[in-house]
């Protein structure tokens, strides 16, 4: 990494933790994350789960990437809550929606992984499945809780997807939700052996895709590669240099 490494802001949960001798709540995300990104040449700068000053931040920041974690809101795209969906984070939720709305509108380079591909299309007025096993999907995203589901999904010809990972590509899985109807904007451009719409792009965007799995998992950093290469171009188009 050099000193002129993109910006990418990465989101993060409250969650009780313990350091050294303490234990409270805490700012965390997992340090995969992190450590793929730099990996890949950027610099992470970790968002609190938090509403104040995301304008902020976005002009901060070169590039967002929408971590993983709990489910979004159901009463955010319109439904009540399914008994099996987990316990949502309001203050999260209300900030990640205002950062994908924000680094929309700046066309602003973004991934979202997870829970990340969930908050953009939910921001663009989609919906989601709340629970997979009650659709012929079944357990097959999530087999054993803390254990990631590998399986391959298959790639639109013609998107961007398919320029940085091919046609085919094997993926590690850990979800019981995914996209239902699709917001507005947004192409699937994946999809698992079971249908399953396993990414989402807006191809009017410089770049923004949203992948439902997990790829800090994995060893490939195509992605995260692309993301910090936009942010690099997004910078310099800002900055006027290019």
């Amino acid at each position: 990494m050099t000193d002129d490494a993109p910006l990418i802001g990465l989101t993060s949960y409250a969650e009780n933790a313990r350091w050294a001798v303490w234990e409270g709540k805490a700012a965390v995300v997992g340090w995969v994350y992190v450590d793929a990104i730099h990996r890949a040449g950027g610099r992470c700068i970790l968002i609190p789960p938090a509403m104040h000053g995301i304008e902020r931040i976005l002009d901060g920041i070169d590039g967002l990437c929408l971590a993983g974690g709990s489910d979004v809101e159901p009463r955010r795209y319109g439904e009540d809550r399914h008994p099996a969906t987990e316990r949502s984070q309001q203050e999260r939720d209300e900030a990640e929606l205002a950062l994908v709305q924000g680094a929309l509108g700046r066309n602003m380079p973004m991934l979202g992984i997870c829970r990340g591909i969930q908050v953009m299309n939910v921001a663009r007025g989609g919906t989601l499945i709340q629970h997979l096993p009650d659709t012929p999907a079944g357990e097959n995203h999530r087999e054993v809780v803390g254990v990631f589901s590998d399986h391959p999904v298959d790639i639109a010809t013609g998107s961007r997807l398919e320029e940085i990972l091919g046609r085919i590509a094997p993926v590690k899985s850990h979800h019981h939700q995914a996209t239902d109807q699709v917001g507005e904007g947004l192409v699937p451009v994946a999809w698992a052996e079971d249908g399953t719409i396993e990414a989402l792009e807006d191809p009017s965007k410089r770049f923004a895709l949203g992948v439902q799995w997990h790829p800090e998992e994995g060893d490939d950093l195509a992605l995260f590669s692309t993301l910090v290469e936009e942010a690099r171009t997004f910078r310099a188009a800002q900055n006027g240099t290019g």
